[in-house]
């Protein structure tokens, strides 16, 4: 049976895309599915995010397809092992811009920046059940 494939995926661009994907992969647990690379260049990268979903990314370039600069994003990463992501980025030695905590809507979370200047928290809150 396929798993049915996400219907949003966040994508942007990164100066250094290489160093970015394996960032994601090493210290997040982001899963490689596809990288398209030209030389140095990534043109397109798709990561799986192991409980669902996943992002696209690829170098800043000037194609007229995407914007060209890198920008800075955030996301929120849905996990059952906040703790095992904690280590992995305390391990690291990554920018840490809140610490793992209980948060008034329930659960634990924490956010880091990743090499780009993205935000990215990392928790156990699914969100609010919809009605």
């Amino acid at each position: 049976m396929t798993t049915p494939a996400p219907t949003v995926w966040p994508a942007f661009r990164a100066d250094d895309a290489p160093a970015l994907i394996r960032f994601l992969v090493d210290v997040l647990g982001f899963e490689e599915t596809l990288v398209v690379r030209d030389g140095a260049l990534v043109v397109h990268a798709e990561l799986a995010w192991p409980p669902g979903g996943g992002v696209m990314l690829g170098s800043a370039r000037d194609d007229g397809h995407w914007p060209v600069d890198a920008g800075v994003t955030g996301a929120y990463l849905v996990t059952d092992d906040v703790a095992a992501v904690w280590d992995r980025v305390q391990a690291a030695g990554v920018e840490v811009l809140r610490p793992l905590a209980d948060v008034p809507y329930g659960g634990k979370e924490f956010s880091v920046r990743d090499p780009e200047g993205n935000s990215w928290s990392v928790g156990d809150y699914r969100g609010h059940p919809r009605s």
